[in-house]
C-alpha cells in the first residue's frame, strides 16, 4: 500500500513554515508528521503537495493508496479507522478530509473535495497542526508519544556519572554524551538522539528532545515542551519551542513558545518577547488573510521559517512572523512581520536580493557538507516570487 500526505487548506494557514515544505514534514514532538505514520504504517510515505516542491518531495501511487491528511499526526484510535478503510471510503471529522483508500483507477484524480465517496465520521480528538503555534502548542503531547513510540521494547544507553538525573524517563541512543549536567525527567520524558552532546552544566527539564547530531552548549536551560531538531546547536534559556533542523542559537538570549525552521541562526543575546505587558492575546501575521489573527494566546514568541537570520542582540516583539530568507539586524523591536527575503530591522527593511541570498546558503550548506542544488534554489526562487507583493518598501 502507497503512503500519500496531502496538504490541505492548513498548508495556507501555517505560512511561512510550509513555503519550503509539505505540512507533514514539520517536526513536532521528536518525529516529523510524516516520520511518524512511516513508523506507523511501516512504509515510506510521498508527498501530494504545492508544484514547486514536488521534485524534491517525491508523490508516487501504486495500485492500492491511502492518502492521509499530512497535517494529521496519528495515535492508535486514527491508525484503527484508517486500517478498517474499504476502497472509496473516506474518513473525515466534520469537514475535514481525515484519510481516503483509493485504488490505481481513482487515485490519479485525488483532490480534497473530491465527489463519490463514502463519507464515515470519526469521532475521537485527534492532534492535527493548522496554525504555526499549533506546533509548540502541540509539541507536549506529541514528544511524549514519540517517545513511546521510539523507545518501546529497546533498552537506553548509559549516561555518564557526572550527571544528575531525576526520575527515570531518560532514553540515551547510542553515540549520545552528556557530561556534568541535570536531567529533570519528573515532569516528562527525556530523549537524547544518536550522536547528541549535551555540554557540561546545562539543567533540563523534560518532556525534551534532543534529536541526533545536535548539540546544547554549556550553562544552556532548556525548560520542558522543547524539541532541537537534528544538527542543531543551542545555548541559553529555552522554553516550550520547536526547532526543525539544522539551526543555530548558539549563544545566550531567551527564545520561547516559538518555531523555528531550518538553516536560521540566532545572533548571540538574542531575544524574543512571549508576553504583552497588557498580558492581551497575541496576534500573529496570518499569510491567508494578509493581516494580523488573534491566536488567543497569552504567551506566543517568534515564528521564524526557513533560511531566516538575526543578528547579534537582536530583540523580537511578541508574536512575531519572520519570513523565509529573512536577515535581522539592528537596535529596537524590527516589525511583528517581517516579510519573506527582507533585509534590515526596527531602522527599515529592503529587499534582501536572491542572489545575495544564494550567496549566504551556499556557505551555510557548505559548512554542513550539504549541496545547495537546483531543486533548493527553484524552491527559494519560487518562494521569492511568491512573497514579492508582501516587500512594498
Amino acid at each position: 500500500m502507497t503512503i500519500v500526505l496531502f496538504d490541505d487548506s492548513a498548508r495556507d494557514s501555517l505560512l511561512p513554515l510550509t513555503f519550503t515544505r509539505p505540512v507533514a514534514a514539520l517536526r513536532v514532538g521528536i518525529l516529523t508528521i510524516a516520520e511518524k505514520w512511516a513508523r506507523c504504517l511501516k512504509g515510506e510515505p510521498s508527498y501530494l503537495t504545492a508544484q514547486y516542491l514536488q521534485e524534491k518531495f517525491k508523490y508516487t501511487l501504486s495500485d492500492d493508496n491511502i492518502f492521509i491528511n499530512g497535517s494529521v499526526c496519528p495515535d492508535p484510535e486514527l491508525l484503527e479507522a484508517i486500517d478498517t478503510l474499504q476502497e472509496g471510503d473516506a474518513l473525515m471529522q466534520q469537514d475535514v478530509l481525515v484519510a481516503v483508500k483509493l485504488p490505481a483507477s481513482a487515485a490519479a484524480g485525488f483532490s480534497v473535495n473530491m465527489k463519490g465517496l463514502r463519507a464515515l465520521q470519526y469521532e475521537h480528538k485527534f492532534v492535527r497542526i493548522v496554525h504555526p503555534e499549533d506546533v509548540f502548542l502541540s509539541n507536549d503531547i506529541e514528544l511524549r508519544k514519540d517517545y513511546s513510540l521510539l523507545t518501546f521494547g529497546r533498552t537506553s544507553a548509559s549516561l555518564s556519572a557526572t550527571n544528575t538525573v531525576l526520575g527515570d524517563q531518560i532514553f540515551v541512543e547510542e553515540g549520545a554524551v552528556a557530561e556534568c549536567s541535570t536531567f529533570n525527567t519528573l515532569q516528562g520524558p527525556i530523549y537524547l538522539g544518536a550522536r547528541s552532546e549535551v555540554w557540561e552544566g546545562c539543567s533540563i527539564r523534560g518532556a525534551f528532545a534532543l534529536c541526533h547530531d545536535s548539540q546544547v552548549k554549556m550553562g544552556a536551560k532548556i525548560y520542558s515542551k522543547t524539541t532541537i531538531g537534528p544538527f542543531c546547536r543551542i545555548g541559553g534559556e529555552v522554553n516550550n519551542a520547536v526547532i526543525q533542523a539544522f539551526s543555530s542559537k548558539g549563544h545566550e538570549g531567551y527564545l520561547g513558545n516559538s518555531v523555528v525552521g531550518e538553516w536560521c541562526n540566532l545572533g548571540a543575546d538574542s531575544n524574543n518577547s512571549n508576553l504583552k505587558n497588557n498580558y492581551a492575546p497575541v496576534k500573529l501575521w496570518d499569510y491567508s488573510s494578509s493581516q494580523m489573527r488573534s491566536t488567543g494566546l497569552q504567551f506566543c514568541g517568534l515564528i521564524m521559517a526557513d533560511h531566516a537570520k538575526c543578528g547579534i542582540n537582536t530583540m523580537f516583539n511578541t508574536g512575531t512572523v519572520a519570513g523565509v530568507g529573512a536577515n535581522v539586524f539592528g537596535g529596537g523591536f524590527p516589525p511583528n512581520f517581517i516579510p519573506d527575503f527582507s533585509w534590515g530591522g526596527a531602522e527599515g527593511l529592503q529587499t534582501h536580493l536572491l542572489e545575495k541570498a544564494f550567496e549566504t546558503v551556499e556557505r551555510v550548506f557548505e559548512r554542513r557538507g550539504r549541496l545547495f542544488d537546483d531543486t533548493e534554489k527553484q524552491i527559494l526562487s519560487k518562494v521569492f516570487d511568491l512573497t514579492k507583493h508582501y516587500r512594498n518598501f
